[in-house]
């Protein structure tokens, strides 16, 4: 008869998203002010690049409202519907946010088509102000989720579109500076195409990784083969199965195995080793584990890692 430990887990996990509330907050209101003082003198100015990269900027804040909206979610308790609560709308946040960034790199590089077409003089001492300035305030805000990026994927997807902006910026700056001296109406758009490429591939990896997690796949960092190898060689361990490793957040990771044992072990010093033993190893925070005798196993053909 197989025995069932309950869920247990370490309780030294990260909760990286719940110290970036102020940092969000920041973000959105910069970030918000100055789309409108970009669109207007864009307008103003006549400068396609200040208004194209105003509406990039606008996803921004699209985008940091999304991760920061998920953040609050992420703490609420538990309930009979949801039982893990709703961290995975973290998951959720940095998919779309990357989905966003795919979408502004599509705005970008269609409009300096456009422009290369019909390329248009600008008012180049208003554009290198005007983008100077968004290059402080998206570095500074980005500066606010570094820390947080490789602990959390929503962290790091709101990093990710702050710091492109900037490059954004960084690139309307250079065009405009050369465009004061040589007059060069295709420089600018051949700018935004080299940055639309640099944010494609700074893009790529996170929105691969957000959709291995949304459908819950192996979280990035962990190898299932050698969490396999180390449950074997726990003491009295003859078989591994059923084994499956998800994210249910984009700071916490879920495991559930099998285990089939000789002398079925179910202390409580047995299962709290385990745990500490895969939370140290491998950063997993939730474990769930049931102990099986030999005769238990459903089935001597089925797969060691599970369905």
């Amino acid at each position: 008869m197989g025995h069932h430990h309950p869920h247990g887990h370490s309780h030294t996990h990260s909760h990286a998203p719940a110290n970036f509330g102020k940092a969000f907050l920041i973000g959105i209101t910069l970030n918000l002010t100055y789309v409108f003082a970009e669109l207007i003198y864009g307008l103003m100015s006549k400068s396609l690049a200040l208004v194209s990269d105003a509406s990039h900027n606008f996803s921004d804040v699209i985008s940091l409202i999304l991760a920061y909206t998920a953040v609050l979610l992420a703490t609420r308790k538990p309930s009979a519907k949801y039982t893990y609560g709703l961290k995975s709308t973290g998951i959720l946040a940095s998919l779309t946010n990357a989905v966003l960034l795919l979408i502004a790199v599509g705005i970008i590089v269609w409009e300096a088509i456009e422009r290369l077409q019909h390329p248009e003089p600008i008012q180049g001492n208003t554009v290198i102000l005007v983008a100077s300035l968004g290059i402080m305030i998206n570095f500074t805000t980005a500066m606010l989720f570094a820390k947080g990026q490789k602990g959390d994927l929503n962290v790091r997807g709101a990093f990710q579109h702050l710091m492109a902006d900037a490059l954004v910026s960084v690139g309307v700056v250079v065009s405009g500076i050369v465009y004061l001296y040589t007059g060069w109406t295709w420089l600018d758009p051949m700018v935004s195409l080299l940055v639309a490429l640099v944010i494609t591939l700074g893009t790529w990896g996170l929105l691969r990784e957000s959709l291995r997690l949304a459908l819950a796949g192996v979280p990035h960092g962990i190898q299932l083969d050698k969490i396999q190898n180390h449950l074997q060689k726990v003491p009295g361990v003859v078989e591994v199965h059923d084994l499956h490793v998800w994210a249910f957040g984009t700071t916490e990771t879920a495991l559930t195995v099998h285990l089939v044992m000789e002398v079925p072990q179910n202390s409580l010093d047995f299962h709290r080793q385990l745990r500490k033993d895969l939370h140290d190893h491998f950063g997993i925070e939730h474990v769930t584990v049931q102990v099986e005798e030999p005769g238990d196993l459903p089935c001597p053909q089925a797969s060691p890692h599970g369905v």
